[in-house]
């Protein structure tokens, strides 16, 4: 049986690829700060990070789903702490996990790694500077990472969700959500369980040719 740890597992995109790898026949490990989480886990503290991986032990899989929207309002009105906040969860704490977690996965010769960024981290989405800038941050780290470790049976790759229907969008003004909910072609918003599936596809053993990649779920909203 193949092993995951779910970042961000308690609610939103987590929550739902935790159910569907659980559905798969994985045995998936929840790390959150809120909710009952397998373990509680500030994945911007890469000390708490190490302690639980440590714990935890080898695992297959890592899907990097904890995040935060940030501060929404133009970006020169952004505190230093808010921005360094965005940056410490979204970049910080997938880095913090990858580190923890990668080497084990290249002595074992199999891994499948998944980064949740966003369509804002391709795109750049109006008064969420500091979060389209970790999202495209994540992109970043996803294709370097893919390079590095693309002869050694470890495949990772990012997703570009649009707006999905998830608790985090609660925390996003209307205004914005109504703007980047317009841009979407399907003129609706996603589902945790349509991402999910895609998920549940790259982490599995018919992933076997793609890695550093970015696979956009945004109901036709991608341009590249």
């Amino acid at each position: 049986m193949r092993r995951a740890i779910v970042t961000g597992g308690e609610s939103g995109l987590g929550a739902a690829t935790v159910t569907r790898l659980r559905a798969d026949g994985v045995e998936v490990i929840s790390f959150d700060l809120g909710g009952s989480p397998d373990f509680v886990v500030d994945v911007s503290d890469s000390t708490a990070v190490n302690l639980a991986v440590a714990e935890v032990g080898p695992v297959d899989i890592l899907v990097n789903s904890a995040g935060i929207v940030g501060p929404n309002k133009p970006l020169w009105e952004a505190t230093d702490a808010e921005f360094q906040k965005t940056f410490d969860v979204n970049v910080n704490g997938t880095f913090h996990l990858c580190r923890a977690v990668i080497p084990t996965m290249i002595d074992r010769g199999w891994g499948r790694i998944v980064n949740i960024a966003s369509m804002a981290g391709k795109d750049g989405n109006p008064n969420l500077g500091a979060y389209s800038a970790t999202k495209a941050a994540v992109i970043g780290m996803t294709k370097s990472l893919g390079k590095e470790l693309a002869t050694t049976g470890v495949l990772i790759n990012a997703i570009a969700p649009a707006v999905i229907n998830t608790e985090m969008n609660a925390t996003t003004s209307p205004e914005v959500l109504a703007h980047i909910t317009s841009l979407i072609p399907m003129k609706r918003v996603g589902q945790p369980s349509e991402v999910a599936a895609l998920i549940s596809w790259l982490c599995s053993d018919e992933l076997s040719f793609s890695t550093g990649a970015v696979y956009d779920i945004s109901g036709g909203r991608a341009t590249y």
